[in-house]
């Protein structure tokens, strides 16, 4: 797979883009990932988030607003296993997620803010595919997304595999 660089498409397409805020802790194997944004707004249940990953999700990446909840988890291993199965490219999550160091050994992108054991509830609440702000950002289902370990980046437009710039392998 070709990896990008974020720095270099700042470089050549800053201003498309927008940089979210750095708040966000990188989980899972792929440091780089990017593709088409699929968003969910939810506080503390996670059923929406299996409900998009049992979904195929090749070339997509899963935007998951969870308000900014540090007390329970909207990902574990059982949901990032589903996630590599159903070829999600990598999931931003504004909240936590657990079993980060199952996960950490996962070929899938994770960025969320931190870690918490506790489970979410599981009540079927939430929004699916529509704009959700964080980080100084806001997600539009439909734009995309392109992640590294130097930050992530939003555009309206792909810049990466589908007739833009490709980086091969810079890290």
């Amino acid at each position: 797979m070709l990896k990008l660089a974020t720095a270099d498409l700042w470089d050549q397409h800053g201003a498309q883009l927008h940089c979210v805020d750095p708040i966000f802790t990188h989980y899972g194997l792929k440091s780089n990932f990017h593709g088409e944004i699929c968003t969910i707004k939810l506080h503390e249940d996670n059923s929406l988030v299996r409900q998009e990953l049992a979904k195929n999700g090749k070339g997509k990446v899963l935007v998951v607003d969870g308000g900014g909840s540090l007390r329970c988890a909207l990902l574990g291993d059982q949901l990032a296993e589903l996630a590599i199965q159903n070829q999600w490219e990598g999931l931003l999550i504004y909240g936590c997620i657990r079993d980060s160091e199952v996960i950490s050994k996962m070929n899938i992108g994770v960025r969320a803010l931190n870690t918490c054991p506790v489970k979410s509830i599981k009540k079927d609440q939430g929004d699916i595919d529509i704009p959700v702000k964080f980080g100084s950002t806001l997600f539009v289902p439909g734009h995309y997304l392109y992640a590294d370990l130097d930050g992530i980046l939003i555009g309206p437009d792909p810049l990466v595999g589908l007739g833009g710039i490709e980086i091969p392998n810079l890290r």
